[in-house]
């Protein structure tokens, strides 16, 4: 399968009268086209739409999910299958993207997990959506609808958005400033290429949980599914999309699934000194039988790829931990070397233990970060959404929204700080 990802560079965001790309990058959107195109859905009491910029004194909480703008102009299928499209494969063709620009969906689904971008001050330096031009969505839910269909309404509507944007876009005749092409060979070919070369497979771990901490392949929720194989160039369709109200810093927004930088960085590195054979999706499910189900199906079908090697990643803590050590330890039995992608809740000193579950075998780990550790937000001139929710999001507490607009929270509130992908800006340096 071959995919050529067509970039249109967004460098600004501004409302008007169509929906189109300037001359000087910016993303012109027709406000009353965009709520029209998404405002079909009776469990919506009503839909704002706002725009905020990095570099802006804005704040938007709570966050729900960020998806970035796409549409396939060519090949099977549709961006977001089984969601807003048609549940044809995807993976193939030409897909318009708007690099840059971004639909971040906020609504009151709290008592859950959501979280905070700060577009400037120091909260902007640890979310990597306060570099893009964010085009945000608040949703007011009818009166007395479940948390469930309010997430559900929220999560499509986001979706449509995006859709609409880059189709809008390409409709309008813009052209492409630079194209990305992605493709690995058939497993017959692959597995006889570049002889000397480990084979290595990524096993991608999906947040589970039940209770709005789901993910949806396909529109299917992946509680459901065994561990199966998927190409990796269906991720960047929009083949896997999130459904989480869960702790903000790690949980995986679509924009991340969209954009998974350990997909790209395998890309980048296959036939020079890997062969990467393909992607795993599992699922991370809450009792001890599906854990052991889910692990031992993924390791199997590992084990039948021939690898010598699979990176995993983590979404979540806590009780995914058990799932992130279960699958390593299994993985180690059979042969297969691994590295594990997590972050840490450790205290907020750093000083406790950093994942709920350890094994030896886990014996080579990348830490996207310490979500326990404090960080204080200054006042924004906007607010976008609603503050009063800081003191019950996860990484908030009573207090932290201060009578001057300030905040003090963990950095577990600040949406994608220590993303499991590595989709985040914290890093280290040893000397």
């Amino acid at each position: 399968m071959k995919l050529e990802l067509l970039k249109v560079s967004i460098k600004g965001v501004k409302w008007g009268g169509s929906t189109e790309v300037l001359k000087d990058g910016t993303l012109q959107v027709s406000k009353e086209d965009l709520l029209a195109f998404v405002a079909d859905d009776d469990n919506l009491k009503s839909i704002n739409a706002d725009i905020a910029l990095p570099g802006e004194s804005v704040r938007i909480v709570p966050v729900k999910d960020v998806i970035e703008p796409r549409y396939k102009v060519e090949g099977s299928g549709q961006v977001f299958p089984g969601m807003v499209s048609d549940v044809e494969s995807v993976g193939e063709g030409k897909t318009l993207v708007l690099e840059g620009a971004a639909v971040v969906t906020c609504g009151r689904i709290v008592g859950f997990q959501e979280g905070i971008i700060d577009m400037s001050g120091k909260g902007a330096d640890y979310t990597p959506f306060s570099k893009t031009c964010n085009v945000v969505l608040v949703f007011e839910p009818k009166d007395g609808l479940e948390k469930h269909d309010y997430e559900k309404a929220c999560r499509l509507a986001g979706l449509k958005a995006a859709m609409y944007l880059a189709k809008s876009v390409y409709e309008s005749g813009q052209g492409a400033d630079k194209a990305e092409t992605y493709e690995v060979e058939p497993f017959a070919q692959s597995m006889k290429l570049y002889p000397g070369l480990p084979k290595v497979a990524y096993l991608y771990m999906l947040q589970t949980q039940g209770l709005l901490h789901d993910t949806y392949v396909y529109g299917i929720d992946a509680k459901r599914i065994l561990p199966t194989i998927i190409h990796p160039n269906e991720t960047m369709d929009g083949a896997i999309v999130s459904g989480n109200c869960v702790s903000a810093c790690d949980k995986n927004s679509t924009y991340v699934h969209l954009n998974n930088p350990v997909i790209k960085s395998l890309y980048g590195r296959h036939g020079k000194d890997i062969n990467f054979v393909g992607v795993i999706i599992t699922n991370e499910n809450v009792t001890l039988a599906d854990k052991k189900r889910s692990s031992s199906f993924a390791v199997k079908i590992a084990g039948m790829f021939g690898v010598d090697g699979l990176v995993i990643s983590e979404e979540g803590f806590g009780n995914p931990d058990a799932d992130l050590i279960m699958n390593c330890r299994r993985a180690e039995m059979a042969g297969i070397k691994t590295v594990l992608i997590t972050d840490e809740f450790a205290g907020r000193d750093g000083a406790s233990q950093s994942l709920a579950d350890a094994a030896t075998e886990a014996n080579a780990v990348v830490t996207a970060g310490n979500a326990n550790m404090i960080v204080t937000l200054l006042p924004m001139q906007r607010l976008i959404g609603y503050d009063e929710y800081v003191n019950v999001i996860a990484g908030g507490f009573d207090g932290s929204l201060k009578p001057d607009g300030s905040i003090e929270v963990e950095l577990q509130a600040i949406t994608g700080a220590t993303c499991e992908l590595g989709f985040n800006k914290l890093g280290a340096e040893t000397w």
